[in-house]
């Protein structure tokens, strides 16, 4: 299959700011993760003969399907940071460029490598080595084409917060699985039942074989190709949302029907000015917020479900 990189090229007095806000763009058009580039990134420990070359500048690159609609949405994506450069003053460009999808997903592993997370859960990509330390929890991901490699704020948040908040025997929904990494997650802490849900196909079919690959039981697990909470007639001990603010907004609505008395829902993907709009919607619709963490300007929220 081939795909178009829109490689936006971007200059801000605070890159991060702007790297997040131009991958909330990419991320409304259903994008299953981008790739950032950082010149003024350290590399990581470890990094030795082969570690690629640091790019020359600050961009952020989204992946579309080389199909019909592709000239749609690359005119969509220019309107869109049009607005943003009007809005907050982000100047950017643009490159497009056409990729194989095998191209794409052997060029980008260069940047990523084991990282710990939270006190137990290490993260590891299949193709690196790590020798376990203590107890460490290993999650085995080769997130291919799906969006989730632990590395992104939003997704260490949840981790942490799984880590911290799943009990042994809980049930476990995740709602926008992509590589499958808050599903492994829960198994490895002791869930015993598991649900996960995602709008695209592909990321369904990677979630399901990461999952395989870190020898979780196929009879524990359920993914389905869907939207948000719909056709779930299941209730949960805890449920994971890492998606957009404004999704999470809308989710809001009916969550409540797969959550257990007094589960828990943890929502992650929240910019940290929406932060106080997401916890009073958690509250109005019966969820008592029970710790928030920020990092990077990304926030993450765990509400109870009050029976």
């Amino acid at each position: 299959m081939k795909w178009t990189e829109a490689k936006v090229i971007f200059d801000y007095n605070d890159k991060q700011i702007a790297a997040d806000l131009i991958s909330d763009i990419f991320n409304e058009f259903g994008l299953q993760g981008v790739v950032i580039e950082d010149p003024e990134a350290e590399p990581v420990e470890g990094w030795g003969d082969g570690a690629v070359e640091k790019p020359s500048d600050h961009s952020v690159a989204g992946y579309f399907p080389s199909n019909s609609s592709l000239s749609n949405k690359c005119l969509a994506l220019e309107e869109k940071l049009t607005e943003l450069e009007s809005r907050s003053g982000i100047s950017w460009q643009i490159a497009y460029s056409e990729i194989d999808e095998k191209d794409w997903a052997e060029s980008w592993k260069s940047f990523f490598w084991p990282e710990k997370i939270g006190e137990k859960i290490v993260v590891k990509p299949t193709w690196r080595e790590y020798t376990p330390e203590n107890d460490d929890i290993i999650l085995e991901i080769d997130p291919g084409m799906a969006f989730g490699t632990g590395a992104h704020p939003t997704s260490a948040l949840c981790l942490r917060m799984i880590e911290k908040h799943l009990k042994p025997g809980d049930s476990f929904l995740d709602i926008g699985t992509g590589s499958g990494i808050l599903m492994i997650a829960a198994a490895k802490l002791g869930a015993k039942r598991l649900m996960g849900t995602d709008t695209d196909e592909v990321a369904a079919e990677i979630a399901r074989a990461n999952l395989l690959l870190n020898n979780i039981d196929e009879n524990k697990f359920t993914i389905q190709v869907s939207s948000l909470a719909e056709n779930i007639n299941e209730r949960f001990d805890i449920v994971a949302a890492n998606i957009l603010s404004e999704v999470i907004m809308t989710l809001l609505d009916s969550v409540q029907k797969v959550i257990s008395d007094n589960g828990l829902l943890i929502c992650s993907g929240i910019i940290e000015e929406n932060k106080n709009m997401v916890e009073k919607k958690m509250k109005e619709k019966g969820f008592e917020i029970i710790e928030t963490q920020v990092r990077d300007s990304w926030v993450c929220i765990a509400g109870m479900l009050q029976s």
